[in-house]
């Protein structure tokens, strides 16, 4: 099953035991980091991404490789293919590595909200 599928599955039958995909997480994002972790930073600005007019849902941390696809495919037009092979895969890499990292958190916030749970109900028995 896939990623998505099962989650939705979950939801579906232990809506109380699962995490909302869309949901804010919850807890400390260092916790269980004790080193800590890199924090992602914005590289392109606010102010770059409405000129290059990208939509709000295009407004990631992968919009300064986004937009210097964008300006390629403008550039290079009807040879884009050809052209702007590089900035199309700096950016499909740094998609792909994002989409990895948010399921990565996901999964570390629902075994935290299960490993609480499971803490609860210990508790309760007890």
């Amino acid at each position: 099953m896939g990623n998505r599928f099962g989650t939705m599955m979950d939801l579906y039958h232990h809506p109380q035991d699962a995490p909302h995909f869309n949901m804010i997480p919850k807890t400390d994002p260092m916790e269980g980091f004790p080193k800590g972790r890199k924090e992602r930073v914005m590289v392109a600005t606010e102010e770059e991404m409405i000129s290059a007019k990208l939509p709000p849902e295009e407004r990631n941390y992968c919009a300064h490789l986004r937009i210097a696809f964008y300006q390629c495919k403008r550039k290079n037009f009807p040879f884009v293919k050809r052209a702007c092979k590089h900035e199309f895969h700096n950016f499909a890499n740094c998609e792909f590595e994002d989409y990895v990292i948010r399921a990565k958190d996901f999964e570390r916030e629902r075994r935290l909200f299960k490993r609480k749970l499971a803490a609860e109900a210990a508790a309760q028995g007890a």
